[in-house]
């Protein structure tokens, strides 16, 4: 690493979601957990009512000064990236990206035990594109299920003695 490399490790995910309690709901089947019921920086939190965020975050974020809507923090474990989920409540949105687009189209959440965890989520209402499915040689199995705003969350079980 040269001298101009940024020294630079892991803060969190961003996503934007259309009903905030909704989603919190979906990501704790998946095992996430509300670490802040808000984002202090963006003045932003989880509760009812109007959260304007402020005029530099805006800009920061190429958000429209005076944006308003309400979000929270979730943790899958103590590590990181976090999540961020955020609910604009004035800000015209475009539906996510699918597999197939360029741009960030999904995360992965690494399983033991997929088979399983697959029919749990399953049992729980979550939505997926397919059942697992195994990968060339058998290296690795994943199903890729939906959040309530159609973002897509990789599950994978990695066998690395088969790499």
């Amino acid at each position: 690493m040269s001298d101009k490399t940024p020294v630079l490790s892991w803060g969190h995910i961003n996503i934007n979601v259309s009903h905030l309690d909704e989603s919190i709901a979906f990501y704790q089947k998946l095992g996430f957990s509300l670490l802040l019921p808000g984002i202090p920086y963006l003045d932003l939190t989880a509760s009812d009512g109007v959260n304007k965020m402020p005029s530099a975050a805006a800009r920061a974020l190429a958000i429209p000064v005076q944006s308003e809507g309400r979000a929270c923090i979730m943790q899958l474990d103590d590590g990181f990236p976090k999540i961020d989920l955020i609910e604009w409540s004035d800000v015209k949105q475009r539906p996510p990206l699918g597999n197939a687009d360029l741009g960030l189209v999904r995360f992965c959440l690494a399983s033991q035990d997929l088979v399983t965890d697959y029919a749990k989520l399953v049992e729980q209402g979550v939505e997926f594109l397919s059942e697992p499915q195994a990968t060339k040689d058998g290296k690795a199995d994943i199903a890729v299920c939906v959040d309530p705003d159609g973002s897509l969350i990789e599950l994978i079980q990695i066998y690395f003695e088969k790499w």
